[in-house]
């Protein structure tokens, strides 16, 4: 079976090829993908019309270059897959009715997809694929969860962010500090020079006895630090500080949300007595949390998978991967009904 997967939630535009037999795990054959993230700087965010209108130009243009790469024409593909939501309302309705116009054009049925799920299963498109069940933290944008993984579709939340998730308060905090958008590479890229134990952030809910997350009081705490230390210099704005300084703070904030997300992962793994962790979503890349999750998992024993790098960021090739990996399980079917819909907030433990 042939899976063409479109993702298009936010501000990457992907495509990809997957091929799925029997109850092996699909295998790639191709993925293309566009980032928006040059055209959205100049905002300092994600400016959601001018999102839609580019998923708009790039996304024909990838779906031919992921039917080259793969060397597979269009009516060879079995299902059209989509992601559905959550996300922005107007990226997720050029994916969906792109999708939909081509499953009616070709006669296949189509597949909506939740995005998160995407992430979730995106580690079964590694060299190192896990198997169920798993303990999962998601670590994307707008979200922060720890769920339990039993199987496809079989998911149970044990614990998210109540305000503020992982990604924002990377994102967040590298904006109080002067840094591009997409704020949050560039932060973590600064702290590699800096003393993580410069300055003594808060870690909120690290003991609060749960799963849950809470990172709005963190991104205040590195604006009041950032605020002292711009009036200790005698200065206006966070770049005119010692480039020592910058890095400092940068190197206290990563270590503060590394180290959240890595007691409570940990508590996760202890309160499900799983021994293996999956680590899904944009933040999954940052090098920091990966060294410490790898190191404090060694020594317990416990097995943990990434996506590869590449596919930590929102990308077609994810979409294809769940929507097979559906198909496959027996937990959905696709459709021949073409009238779409989507789903900006969608839960993932709702499915």
């Amino acid at each position: 079976m042939l899976v063409l997967g479109i993702e298009s939630s936010c501000d990457e535009t992907g495509v990809a090829m997957v091929q799925s037999q029997g109850d092996a795990v699909p295998t790639l054959l191709a993925h293309a993908l566009y980032s928006q993230i040059e055209m959205h700087q100049a905002f300092g965010g994600v400016v959601p019309e001018l999102a839609s209108r580019d998923h708009i130009r790039r996304v024909l243009p990838l779906t031919r270059q992921v039917l080259n790469e793969s060397g597979r024409n269009l009516q060879e593909v079995d299902v059209v897959a989509y992601t559905r939501g959550p996300g922005l309302a107007g990226a997720l309705l050029v994916g969906a009715g792109v999708a939909c116009a081509l499953g009616a054009a070709l006669g296949k049925p189509v597949l909506g997809v939740h995005h998160l799920e995407g992430h979730l299963l995106s580690p079964f498109l590694s060299e190192d694929p896990p198997e169920f069940p798993f303990v999962a933290l998601l670590v994307s944008g707008g979200h922060t969860q720890l769920m339990r993984v039993d199987g496809v579709g079989r998911y149970a939340l044990l614990g998210e962010t109540i305000d503020d998730a992982a990604g924002e308060a990377f994102d967040k905090s590298a904006k109080l500090m002067g840094l591009a958008y997409p704020g949050g590479p560039l932060l973590a890229q600064l702290a590699q020079a800096g003393d993580p134990k410069a300055y003594a952030l808060p870690r909120p809910l690290l003991h609060s006895g749960n799963l849950d997350f809470s990172f709005a009081g963190l991104k205040t705490a590195v604006l009041v630090q950032s605020q002292r230390m711009l009036a200790a210099a005698g200065v206006s704005h966070f770049q005119a500080l010692p480039g020592q300084q910058q890095a400092d703070l940068a190197a206290s904030t990563q270590a503060a949300i590394v180290e959240v997300l890595l007691k409570k992962s940990v508590s996760a793994l202890k309160q499900t007595g799983l021994q293996r962790l999956v680590v899904a979503g944009g933040v999954g890349a940052n090098r920091a949390l990966r060294t410490q999750l790898n190191a404090e998992c060694a020594k317990r024993g416990v097995r943990v998978h990434y996506p590869e790098l590449h596919l930590c960021t929102d990308n077609g090739a994810m979409i294809a991967m769940a929507a097979a990996m559906r198909l496959q399980s027996g937990l959905q079917q696709a459709v021949m009904d073409y009238a779409f819909d989507v789903k900006p907030r969608w839960p993932l433990h709702s499915l």
